[in-house]
């Protein structure tokens, strides 16, 4: 028997519910959404829209038995409270708890983990033919947001799944929303449905053209509603698309008048206004936006993350020079192309862990023609509780890789703006790289210098070691020398700027002091500090000993950011003891003295 004081332990414990305890039930996990989400940071207006959805899911189909996908994940939370994970949720997103997306590790019901868009039609029908190929009687429901939809992969999926006519169900949850408003003609064509003016004979239309049988609209925040649909789904032959119609962030006033600004929300913090520097974000948009003013062949291109990516300041001054294209990085990259054949000067803006998804575009049709698209590389590094499907740990090593491509990353704002100017200004591929978080300085009120290409800069000096690091790890370089120094030991400090083309002097200083730290928030294979190694080999450098510091050869879990670097060795005490190693002084007898608040 249901009782309102005690936790869901299991799907099957909506089976028995009636009509008023399941409002009830859905009141009750709303506010233990918004009580963690607010405490702990998290999506807000997703998962707050997808409430009832989830119970009534619940309720038709028996999961783990039955198969329930949800894309992305950020919808999912209240699926993680009715699947057992109640009393677990208040670790949400903290090192250790719950992910703050599915996890087949976490939970039999979590049925394929998810982070990024657009796959759970895909990975939904693998799922449907593999357990039809078995004689298994599972059914398999793909849950997929209306945003998903820009996405070719999405189309890929439902293409394949109409002309095999596999018993998939998809539940297109519409809310109109990808992070920020919708884009595209199927944005347009599925606003028109439920409005009187034929919008729903176009969406069942399109569907079935596709092979799928659609049943819609339903209002997905009636509980009767979406069980009788989905009762109808499980009794259907072939695939199915239940077109159910939901308001992004319901039950929170705030989050239903702006879901986008409460699509991710930030833990809450104690004390006044913060007075750190701005963001890495919001120092790329202002540096493009005076680039634009300076140079007319200058637009900018998003996938679905104009406020993420810094651009929407950019979108409103320049709406005829900024383009949008939605959850779809392939898309972006390819027709950034194109705009650099027609003579523009294109910036496409995207997450590290996003641009993984469009690296055939970025090789062959940026690439292999040497065509002049910036990319401006965000959320490069650990970015905290988001976890393993959103740090950007990978992109100098795949990047590094590419011909004609070069590959750059600020150690602070000034630099960004020079490399920003200086990429403008190239005649080929510029991947700018740099992390989430606040910048490790106010950057200087002067007009870009754009740097000269290809060159590291010295920003220390001393003769008993050298540290070489690149992008957000010269802020603790500069620290753990100022902590060496109390030691007895004078470290110089490189910041290479560029990892590809890597500066040559950089050889000749390793050559000088032969006592080498390399240090990077990227994957040890194939990055920075393999650029380095593969740079004294080809250079026969002999002599130099070396200590790598960068991320390890695993996926790297969620957690706050600062204990994620701190775990890699990416923090100033870290990187003193390896010089210290080096330098023949024990470093069990180093004792660290960090500054507050270092990383």
């Amino acid at each position: 028997m249901y009782r309102p004081d005690i936790a869901v332990n299991s799907p099957a414990d909506l089976k028995a519910m009636d009509l008023s305890q399941l409002k009830d039930l859905a009141a009750r996990v709303r506010r233990m959404i918004i009580r963690t989400a607010t405490a702990n940071g998290g999506h807000l207006s997703g998962s707050l829209g997808a409430v009832e959805l989830a119970i009534a899911i619940h309720r038709v189909f028996d999961s783990p038995t039955d198969r329930i996908l949800w894309d992305v994940g950020h919808q999912a939370y209240a699926h993680k409270l009715l699947t057992g994970r109640w009393r677990q949720f208040s670790s949400l997103r903290r090192a250790g708890g719950l992910s703050g997306f599915p996890r087949i590790s976490e939970s039999e019901h979590d049925a394929f983990s998810t982070g990024h868009s657009s796959t759970v039609v895909s990975a939904g029908l693998g799922m449907a033919v593999g357990y039809q190929a078995a004689g298994e009687a599972r059914r398999v429901v793909a849950v997929v947001g209306d945003g998903a939809l820009t996405a070719g992969m999405a189309w890929e999926g439902l293409n394949q799944a109409g002309w095999m006519k596999a018993g998939l169900i998809v539940v297109l949850n519409d809310n109109g929303m990808s992070i920020s408003k919708n884009v595209g003609a199927l944005s347009e064509l599925l606003g028109g449905v439920g409005n009187g003016n034929g919008g729903e004979v176009s969406a069942r239309g399109l569907f079935r053209s596709l092979g799928f049988s659609y049943l819609g609209l339903v209002d997905g925040h009636s509980i009767p509603d979406l069980e009788d649909a989905f009762l109808r789904a499980r009794a259907a032959s072939g695939p199915v698309l239940v077109h159910v119609k939901t308001v992004k962030g319901k039950g929170h006033p705030a989050a239903e008048r702006d879901p986008e600004k409460h699509h991710g929300v930030s833990p809450a913090r104690d004390g006044g206004a913060d007075a750190s520097p701005p963001s890495w974000t919001s120092a790329f948009g202002g540096a493009l936006i005076r680039a634009a003013e300076a140079d007319p062949r200058v637009v900018a291109v998003t996938a679905a993350m104009p406020s993420g990516t810094g651009l929407a300041e950019f979108a409103r001054r320049f709406p005829d020079r900024f383009y949008d294209v939605g959850i779809a990085e392939q898309h972006a990259v390819t027709f950034a192309a194109g705009l650099a054949r027609a003579g523009m000067r294109p910036v496409v803006a995207l997450y590290s862990s996003f641009l993984q998804r469009a690296y055939d575009q970025l090789v062959h049709d940026v690439c292999l023609d040497n065509l002049p698209v910036a990319f401006a590389v965000d959320r490069a590094g650990l970015v905290g509780e988001d976890g393993p499907t959103h740090h950007g740990a990978l992109d100098l090593s795949f990047l590094r890789a590419v011909p004609n491509l070069t590959v750059s990353a600020p150690s602070d704002g000034n630099e960004l703006a020079d490399m920003l100017a200086a990429a403008l200004a190239h005649d080929g591929p510029w991947a700018i790289r740099y992390p989430r978080g606040s910048l490790p300085r106010m950057p200087e009120n002067r007009p870009p210098r754009p740097m000269e290409y290809g060159r590291a800069r010295m920003a220390s000096t001393g003769g008993d070691a050298l540290i070489l690091a690149v992008g957000s790890m010269v802020a603790p370089a500069l620290e753990a020398r100022d902590m060496l120094l109390a030691q007895g030991v004078e470290a110089a400090v490189v910041d290479a700027r560029f990892v590809k083309p890597l500066d040559p002097g950089i050889v000749q200083l390793c050559e000088q002091v032969p006592r080498v730290v390399c240090v990077e928030e990227n994957a040890l294979s194939g990055g920075f500090s393999s650029a380095v190694a593969e740079a004294l080999a080809d250079a026969r450098a002999a002599g130099v000993r070396m200590v790598r510091l960068g991320i390890e050869d695993r996926f790297v879990e969620h957690g706050d950011a600062h204990g994620l670097r701190r775990a890699q060795g990416l923090c100033p005490d870290s990187i003193a003891r390896a010089v210290l190693s080096l330098c023949s002084v024990r470093p069990e007898a180093f004792v660290p003295r960090l500054a507050a608040g270092a990383v």
